[in-house]
């Protein structure tokens, strides 16, 4: 199983969301070709109703369990956490930024 596949199927059991969009941006990256280690994630849940930003985010990375700290693993995170409200306020997810690290030059 692709960790895409199974960073999906551990946040759709802890989360039940509406909307989950699960971004594989390893390629984006000074990572071998197919790597699976940098993801963007979009969750939309009622989980997340009355927690503030930072508290999602824990929640997040706690569903996502040992496939953030065992090897080989996610190496980067980004999270976009909503509730269904916000969602249906502002379905907004930012482009993520040019990446920067490993031996590309910091712009």
């Amino acid at each position: 199983m692709s960790m895409q596949s199974r960073i999906e199927a551990q946040l759709r059991a802890a989360f039940s969301p509406s909307v989950l969009d699960v971004i594989n941006e390893s390629s984006n990256h000074n990572v071998p070709k197919g790597s699976e280690t940098h993801f963007k994630v979009l969750v939309v849940s009622s989980v997340f109703e009355g927690t503030i930003a930072v508290k999602r985010h824990r929640l997040v990375y706690d569903a996502m369990g040992d496939l953030m700290t065992k090897k080989p693993g996610v190496h980067a995170l980004s999270i976009v956490a909503k509730t269904p409200s916000e969602w249906a306020q502002d379905e907004t997810v930012r482009t993520s930024p040019e990446c920067a690290g490993g031996s590309k030059v910091a712009r």
